[in-house]
Order: structure tokens, then C-alpha cells, then sequence
């Protein structure tokens, strides 16, 4: 059944909850096709045993036999299993282990219309504030305020999440305009990013992005990397709101987040106004 999901979209999993999400998946599918089969069955029945051909006069008596009520009990006490069993575990380890951000490679995440912003909080391991007075979508996106304590090492990207493979990663997902929804396929992650609110999630990548794409060789996805989608619709450009993920090494990752640090020490060390040129004394 895996294989036929796959082979009609669903993605490969390279997440540390990946088997156990997929194998809802495919328990309900399952459970769906039975019911659809069964269902196909009796309206086919149904057609042709009280044809009006056969059937002149109305029967008022109703059914006698409690067939149909132990089908529906049957398919109730599975939706039970499926839902205590194996959808509730999962759901409140997603929301009762948050890792603390100690513990965790932490990123923000902030959604918008129609991009991804990313906040990283430097070597220091701490965000610095935001002000709402200090966005600029052309500059400064998530108003960062480079004067307080912890920000001057902070850097941020748009619609490019870079993460460590293997090791717990924390997003606080939030919104700076509508509900969007934070959907990462592979990694069978999917939040939405509501406005004013916070959200913590976590996961665990299994695999590079190197790795992932050769696992994509002979499928529909070979060529294409690992992607950041919008699945909540959030206005007329919602089609565009797409980023992408790098899962990389450590050592590349950490490679990485030197070579943005180098890029903001050139931005501080630029001074436009003292390199000595005057352009109104030059003799033209």
C-alpha cells in the first residue's frame, strides 16, 4: 500500500516520525477502501433487489435484521482504535515534547504574504527584539532591532530554511498577517501560522538533502529539492508562497552559518559615507 500512495504523491519520509505518520496513513486508506468497496456493494444491491420493476408496492415494515447497526458499530470501534491507538500518541508527543530551546537547533519562522521569513539567532543562541515600527519588506521584513542585546549577531533569510540532519529542530512558527499553514511534506510536518500566536514545532531530519535527492532518482520529485508550501489558502498569491530546506551535515551546516556571519561582519564593516571620496570636489 505504501508504494501505491507513493506512487500517487505521497512523498518519501525523512523524518524520525515519518514510519509511524505513514503507517496512519496507510491504515486509514485501508480502512477507506473497505468501506468503499462495501459501501459500492450495497448501493448495488440496494439498485437491484428493490428495482420497482420487482418491487410494486412500497414495503413499510423497514428493515428487521441488525446487520447494518453491527457494520456501523464495527466501523466506529475501528475509527476508536485508529484514533486512541495511534493518531492521539502521536499528537500529543507533538505537543507535550517540545523540545526547550536548549535543546534544539531554534529558528522562527515568520509567515507572510507571500514568503517565509527565517530568523536565525547567531552564535549567541539568542533572538534579538522585533518592532513592528522597524519592518521594511524591502530591508527589514520581521523588524529587527539591531540595537538591542542579543540581535547584532542575528541574521534571517527568505523562503530558505537551513537545518543540521539528525538532530532535534525547534520552529516557533507565527504569522505577521493571515493564517498560513507551515507544511514540510518529507518531514511530515504541517502547522498552521496563526497571527498573534507563537507556535512551537518540532522535528528530526533523517536524511541530507543529498541523500533525499537520490532517493528521488526514477520518481516524479528527481531533480527537485525539499520544499516549504503554504497549505492554508491565504489570498490571490498563495500559488507563489513556496520556500525550500537544505538539510545539510553538520559540519556543512556549521560551515553555513559561519559564511552568514562573514556576511553580516561586511555588511557592519560598509561605510558608505567615510571612504574618503569627495564626489562634489571631482573636476569633470
Amino acid at each position: 500500500m505504501i508504494e501505491l500512495l507513493r506512487y500517487f504523491g505521497l512523498p518519501v519520509g525523512i523524518s524520525s516520525v515519518s514510519g509511524r505518520i505513514d503507517e496512519i496513513i496507510v491504515i486509514v486508506h485501508y480502512l477507506m477502501l473497505v468501506l468503499f468497496i462495501g459501501w459500492g456493494i450495497f448501493f448495488i444491491v440496494s439498485l437491484v433487489k428493490f428495482r420497482s420493476s420487482k418491487n410494486k408496492k412500497a414495503n413499510y415494515k423497514g428493515v428487521e435484521s441488525h446487520y447494518s447497526s453491527v457494520l456501523e458499530a464495527t466501523v466506529a470501534v475501528i475509527e476508536i482504535v485508529i484514533l486512541f491507538g495511534f493518531a492521539f500518541p502521536i499528537w500529543a508527543e507533538r505537543v507535550n515534547d517540545v523540545p526547550d530551546t536548549r535543546d534544539a537547533e531554534t529558528v522562527r519562522v515568520i509567515a507572510q504574504q507571500y514568503a517565509w521569513n527565517v530568523h536565525y539567532p547567531g552564535p549567541d543562541g539568542r533572538f534579538g527584539s522585533t518592532r513592528i515600527d522597524l519592518v521594511d519588506e524591502q530591508d527589514n521584513p520581521i523588524g529587527l532591532d539591531r540595537s538591542s542585546e542579543f540581535a547584532k549577531d542575528d541574521f534571517t533569510t527568505i523562503n530558505q530554511l537551513h537545518i543540521p540532519v539528525n538532530k532535534k529542530i525547534r520552529v516557533d512558527l507565527s504569522s505577521k498577517d493571515v493564517i498560513h499553514n507551515f507544511k514540510l511534506p518529507e518531514l511530515r510536518v504541517s502547522q498552521d501560522a496563526i497571527p498573534g500566536m507563537v507556535i512551537p514545532v518540532h522535528f528530526t531530519a533523517t536524511s541530507t538533502s543529498e541523500e533525499f535527492l537520490k532517493t528521488a532518482v526514477g520518481t516524479k520529485r528527481e531533480g527537485k529539492g525539499l520544499e516549504i508550501a503554504c497549505a492554508q489558502l491565504c489570498g490571490l498569491g498563495h500559488y507563489r508562497m513556496k520556500g525550500y530546506v537544505t538539510i545539510h551535515e553538520e559540519d556543512d551546516y556549521q560551515a553555513w552559518l559561519d559564511e552568514q556571519a562573514s556576511y553580516l561582519e561586511e555588511e557592519d564593516g560598509d561605510d558608505w559615507g567615510d571612504d574618503g571620496d569627495d564626489w562634489g570636489d571631482d573636476d569633470w
